[in-house]
């Protein structure tokens, strides 16, 4: 067989189950599905500023040219992690491409071989895959269940990793943390926790649930990315120095990368450095989000949720479709989420919102939505 009919084979198969994907095009539909939660990515002052920034810069590269280890480093680079480490209040900090990267350059390389990872049934894609390239043990536990995690932990062997996320990118919904740091504790675990959809929306300087709850410090490795409400790309890891030194000895992923563009550090310490001016973007999408909830208190298919993620549960893949087709006919970038992304039968809409929509359109979303 020729490798081209495979792919044909295996692209009709995904057809005929309707699993079919394919890159679309930007709209002109009213946006509550994309990650922009602060609108930071449309700003035009901070593109303005990022510029401006990335101008004044003492060296003139359009790309970094190698990885961080080779000829891609900067005193600029390590001056804006340290300024991400006083925001996410850490000893340090360590800029990596991507969340993605972030995620597989922590769980590729710590946990070893007679190690135990737990993780969240919902856990990010990344997590799951950086915990496949380890060659620890892996377990999953019910979602945010607390005693199912313990009945893991009491299996565990070596070194215990808990695998957690701030706000869960499918329903929105946040991780009980002041009552897993306790739990850790007892066990001796340590905690790894993406802070993606908390970046930039929750605690001081955009610093996410962590320091929200002043319990950064019972929090061994946290993942802070750079690309949903801060409106650029990238990500960091944060904790302590000997954590950093070890991804940068150890972490493929870190090691074999090219590192940044200049113009993406300065993208980086700008965003920061904006939000920072512009708190009230925080409490800006905290009323929208308050409207939201109050305009579909009779909904019964709605996931709770109290972020800028939203969920309605339509089941099964030609459901949600119909229902996400109807909403974009209506003016409304809503997605539909199928399965196997999700499990099946837990198919929804996954609505975002965003400091640029307004209560006039999201009243006209939530009264369509009861319509459904």
């Amino acid at each position: 067989m020729k490798l081209n009919t495979w792919f044909v084979e295996k692209l009709g198969e995904r057809k005929e189950k309707n699993l079919f994907r394919e890159l679309k095009p930007e709209t002109d539909l009213v946006d509550f599905c994309s990650n922009d939660y602060l609108g930071l990515a449309r700003s035009e002052e901070l593109f303005d500023l990022i510029n401006k920034r990335t101008k004044a810069l003492p060296f003139r590269r359009n790309g970094s040219t190698g990885s961080r280890l080779i000829s891609g480093n900067s005193a600029y680079t390590q001056d804006v992690e340290d300024i991400l480490a006083s925001i996410f209040k850490s000893e340090a900090a360590l800029i990596l491409n991507s969340g993605y990267t972030a995620n597989l350059a922590v769980f590729s390389s710590i946990p070893q071989r007679n190690d135990t990872i737990i993780l969240d049934e919902l856990a990010h894609a990344s997590i799951k895959d950086g915990a496949r390239l380890s060659l620890a043990k892996r377990f999953t536990f019910n979602h945010n269940d607390l005693n199912d995690l313990e009945s893991k932990l009491k299996k565990a062997s070596g070194k215990i990793f808990i695998a957690v996320e701030s706000i869960y990118s499918m329903d929105g919904d946040a991780c009980p943390l002041p009552e897993l740091t306790i739990l850790a504790k007892k066990y001796g675990a340590f905690i790894i926790l993406d802070e993606a959809h908390s970046t930039g929306v929750m605690g001081a300087k955009g610093s996410g649930l962590a320091t929200t709850f002043r319990i950064e410090n019972e929090i061994d490795i946290r993942i802070y990315t750079f690309g949903k409400a801060m409106g650029i790309h990238g990500a960091c890891i944060a904790g302590s120095k000997n954590l950093i030194q070890y991804i940068i000895n150890f972490s493929r992923p870190f090691i074999y990368t090219t590192a940044l563009s200049p113009h993406s550090i300065a993208s980086i310490a700008c965003a920061f450095a904006y939000l920072d001016k512009h708190t009230h973007l925080q409490t800006d999408l905290t009323k929208l989000i308050n409207a939201y909830l109050d305009g579909l208190k009779s909904l019964t298919n709605r996931t709770p949720s109290n972020s800028a993620i939203q969920t309605v549960i339509f089941p099964g893949n030609e459901n949600v479709k119909s229902a996400a087709n109807i909403l974009q006919q209506s003016g409304f970038d809503v997605r539909p989420i199928l399965s196997p992304t999700i499990p099946a039968g837990s198919e929804r809409l996954r609505i975002c919102l965003h400091t640029y929509n307004t209560l006039k359109e999201i009243t006209k979303l939530t009264a369509a939505l009861k319509k459904l």
